[in-house]
């Protein structure tokens, strides 16, 4: 996932202000104050202390006040250079230090970084309006834009000021005063309803719930691989002699699908979906009705008809009329695929004499028995093959292959967690590119899931570049006092997601921060998940799925099952994805949610679809981060849709007849990764592709056609 933060820019302004009874500290004693004196300028996180944040947040925002208010006073007919191109670059302060708080508050939060957050949240949104609705400026940048055509401005000119038009539009600068007053009350509840929201998830998951077994009956079926990770999940929390679980997916996945304890699986996999539904003090429901309801409220406001018509109208879908058809489709093609599979898992099930009717928290036990009986294929012997280490090289030596960057793995640079991890990416000429962080496994101070971020974006300043500073954020299987960190196959395929992202970021180029790098929504995920398809390629696995303890290539009868079962539970996947697609979808396309009932309102939603009670939707309203707390509001339909695009790019490397052809991978990058935020994201994938992505092999790859 592309972290989405709170922004008013798109990328470029993460403002905030602090508390009034801070203590001053002296800018000397301040490392946000200066320029950093690190290799390649990364954040001094040895030098970073919680007390700097809130000094560095008042000095930021007073000086990017003074910026646009020189801009918004300034008596010289505005030009793109005195008011579109100034704005542009400000703010540069608080970008240093936004970077690294939200970031950190997202891998290893504490109460005081929650606190803060808590307390900036309401005086970051008023900023951000305080911008978008001064009319002095907005007057300036419509000067500017409605003579954008006869100014002798290049196209990437006008693409900036029409964007930054655009941006104060629908953040209200052509409303009313008494409608901007109303649009500002509901931005700062939205804001602190979203991080509230978070921090209860976060809560719900790493601490509020935790399976503590103490009879060593209760693990049968699982692996010893699995057995040794909860005996030490145990003994970090005071509990020697017993095996803990917790809801973090690489302890959850594993229980699920290998624990014969039915009873016990149905209260983790219970424990999990009732994140958020628990009536506790971390309850979201009241928080996702209210969010609901000021997202409709909000949308009308700007002249909008709802919520989903207001994001996607800026995403290559356009229309929320037009991704429903494209999830419908998808769904009416799935779901029958997996109501086979699970006649197929409920056939194992009588013929084992287990006497009930398969339900949700089966799924996973009863795949993996049909995976193991279709394909000869159990998981547990791919993990040996797929160590960390050797799948982050496998990924390194894709990219190599295809754009010719090397990664020189650091150990100077300052990290904010000692198993944080940092290389050096340079072009084939030698030249530097830019800095990766990996932070690998989970905390109970991280959120859940996989994401990537930047603490430094590339762009360009005082006419020269500057190089990209990308994290990487997972929580992936941790390593064992008896061996490395041993993936799972999604496991797999997630680190070469996030490095698709990454790449995306070491890649981009452009002159304006507010295009930069930048493309619709629904186009975002393209870059990630095009790297998932090298991942299971035949000839790439022999590069790097090797044996951790032997060094031994993977067997050919392995890599032959992992081909031949690529499509298996591939109706269950796109099922509960797509079922989660169109509730978020319908959750937002409301007009009106007085007395919203969020449980209700999600029954109804999936009985429409005819959604079975096997399946749960990979995300249900109260734990659904990536709408409520992630920026995908409206938008959690863009990795399928995404998924088109990276198909069908994939499929002209296969025709190709190499999968590292050189002159695809160079337009790829160039049109795709570089130069994506030049133009629409349709335009720069046909510049690329030379036609329009085509269907067809998404539902090839997913078995659905």
């Amino acid at each position: 996932m592309k972290k989405i933060q709170f922004f008013m820019f798109a990328m470029l302004l993460l403002a905030v202000t602090a508390c009034n009874d801070v203590k001053k500290v002296e800018k000397p004693e301040n490392p946000f104050f200066t320029d950093y004196s690190t290799p390649f300028q990364v954040p001094p996180f040895d030098k970073i202390d919680t007390s700097h944040y809130f000094p560095a947040f008042i000095e930021g925002m007073k000086q990017h006040q003074n910026e646009v208010d020189a801009i918004a006073a300034n008596a010289v007919e505005p030009t793109f250079e005195n008011t579109v191109l100034t704005l542009d670059k400000a703010g540069k302060l608080l970008s240093k230090v936004g970077k690294v708080f939200f970031n950190l508050n997202e891998s290893t939060t504490n109460d005081k970084l929650q606190e803060i957050a808590r307390s900036l949240s309401p005086l970051l949104s008023k900023h951000s309006d305080d911008i978008t609705m001064n009319a002095k400026l907005f007057e300036r940048i419509q000067k500017v834009y409605d003579t954008r055509n006869e100014s002798g401005l290049d196209a990437q000119q006008i693409r900036l000021v029409e964007k930054i038009y655009n941006d104060f539009v629908r953040q209200g600068a052509n409303l009313p005063k008494e409608k901007q007053d109303q649009l500002r009350k509901i931005n700062e509840q939205l804001s602190l309803l979203s991080i509230t929201f978070g921090q209860n998830l976060l809560e719900e998951t790493n601490k509020n719930f935790m399976l503590v077994i103490d009879n060593r009956n209760d693990l049968e079926g699982l692996p010893e691989a699995v057995i040794t990770a909860a005996a030490e999940a145990a003994k970090s929390v005071g509990k020697d002699g017993k095996w803990v679980f917790t809801l973090s997916k690489p302890s959850l996945i594993p229980f699920l699908q290998y624990a014969v304890n039915r009873e016990l699986r149905e209260k983790i996999y219970r424990g999990y979906f009732m994140r958020g539904n628990n009536g506790n003090a971390n309850d979201n429901k009241n928080i996702v009705a209210d969010m609901v309801k000021l997202r409709a409220e909000r949308s009308q406001l700007l002249g909008y008809e709802n919520f989903a018509t207001y994001v996607i109208s800026e995403n290559m879908a356009k229309t929320p009329a037009n991704v429903d058809v494209f999830l419908q489709k998808l769904m009416t093609a799935a779901l029958p695929v997996a109501k086979n599979e699970l006649a197929e898992m409920q056939t194992i099930a009588d013929n084992e004499g287990a006497n009930f009717k398969l339900q949700s928290w089966d799924w996973w036990f009863y795949a993996e028995k049909l995976r193991k009986a279709k394909f000869d294929l159990d998981e547990s012997e791919l993990r040996p093959y797929f160590s960390l280490d050797h799948v982050r090289d496998g990924m390194f030596m894709v990219a190599s292959k295809l754009y010719g960057i090397t990664f020189t793995k650091r150990t100077d640079l300052p990290v904010y967690q000692k198993d944080v991890e940092t290389f050096e990416v340079k072009e084939a000429d030698g030249k530097h590119l830019g800095i990766l962080y990996f932070d690998y496994y989970p905390r109970d101070s991280k959120s859940g899931g996989a994401w990537c971020t930047d603490f430094q974006a590339a762009g360009w300043e005082n006419g020269k570049k500057v190089d990209p500073i990308v994290s990487i954020v997972c929580n992936f299987t941790p390593p064992t006092a008896d061996g490395p960190s041993l993936l799972n196959w999604d496991e797999t395929l997630t680190l070469f997601h996030e490095f698709g992202h990454g790449l995306h970021g070491l890649f981009t180029t452009g002159k304006y921060n507010r295009t930069a790098g930048v493309v619709p929504q629904d186009y975002v995920e393209m870059p990630s998940q095009i790297m998932e398809n090298w991942a299971g390629e035949p000839e790439v696995l022999r590069m790097y799925a090797k044996h951790y303890k032997t060094g031994e290539v993977i067997p050919e009868s392995l890599v032959t099952k992992i081909h031949n079962s690529s499509l298996f539970n591939q109706g269950f996947e796109t099922v509960e994805y797509v079922a989660a697609s169109i509730l978020d979808l319908d959750l937002h396309k409301l007009e009106s949610a007085d007395k919203f009932d969020v449980l209700a309102f999600e029954k109804a939603s999936m009985d429409s679809i005819g959604l079975i009670e096997e399946i749960i939707p990979r995300y249900r309203s109260t734990y659904f981060a990536h709408i409520f707390d992630g920026g995908y509001g409206a938008g959690y339909y863009v990795y399928i849709w995404a998924a088109v695009l990276d198909a069908d790019a994939f499929d002209y490397f296969k025709k190709s007849g190499d999968l590292f052809n050189p002159a695809i991978a160079a337009d790829f990058r160039k049109y795709c990764l570089s130069e994506c935020g030049d133009d629409e994201g349709m335009v720069q994938y046909v510049k690329f592709r030379k036609q329009e992505p085509s269907q067809e092999p998404l539902l090839k790859r997913r078995g659905l056609k």
